[in-house]
């Protein structure tokens, strides 16, 4: 598997029952830190909701996701958003719902329909985006070589995730899993170039 599939943009969207509101948000990740982050300002902007239940998945593995069903009956909130997640293949995703209590019960089948329609909703008005997969390399080398190692990157549609420029630069790149092998083979004929992995 050389691709997958994830989103660039932050989207919302409404859905309701019997009263009660869910505000399904849904934003681009690449670490949990970035989800806890995006969560903190949910809670902050929603402090009245009775409940921000969430599901994410992170990376291209089977197990890299986390639900939680935040007081919701177990498994009504948490499992039906990644259900809808994983329905589309998205990863590097995460989705946060946030529930207004309209006074009505909606019960076990109620909740889960609400939270997968909500998650279902928000996800048709976000543009799905497919990828390479990327493997994560640091260079090291001499600021004259800059030229040489950029018509490389380019040219190989690599992705520059840090860089730090002085005297000596620090590049950290994402090669495409596809072409692995002819990157590091034309970074290789560079002189003076150490790369690693991160």
């Amino acid at each position: 598997m050389d691709f997958y599939y994830t989103i660039e943009t932050i989207a919302t969207a409404e859905f309701k029952d019997r009263g009660s509101k869910f505000i399904a948000n849904v934003f681009p990740i690449v670490t949990s830190n970035d989800f806890k982050n995006c969560l903190r300002e949910l809670k902050k902007e929603h402090p009245k909701a009775a409940h921000h239940c969430f599901a994410y998945r992170i990376g291209y593995g089977e197990n890299n996701f986390r639900v939680s069903d935040d007081g919701e009956p177990a498994a009504t909130a948490g499992k039906p958003i990644l259900g809808q997640l994983d329905a589309k293949q998205l990863t590097n995703v995460g989705v946060v719902v946030v529930r207004y209590f309209g006074g009505t019960l909606l019960g076990v089948p109620g909740l889960i329909n609400a939270y997968k329609t909500a998650t279902a909703l928000v996800l048709q008005v976000t543009p799905v985006i497919k990828k390479h997969i990327e493997i994560l390399f640091q260079l090291q080398f001499d600021y004259t070589k800059m030229n040489e190692v950029m018509r490389v990157v380019k040219q190989f549609n690599c992705t520059v995730a840090d860089q730090q420029m002085q005297l000596f630069c620090i590049l950290q790149i994402g090669i495409p899993k596809s072409r692995l092998e002819e990157v590091l083979y034309s970074l290789n004929e560079l002189n003076g170039l150490e790369i690693k992995t991160v």
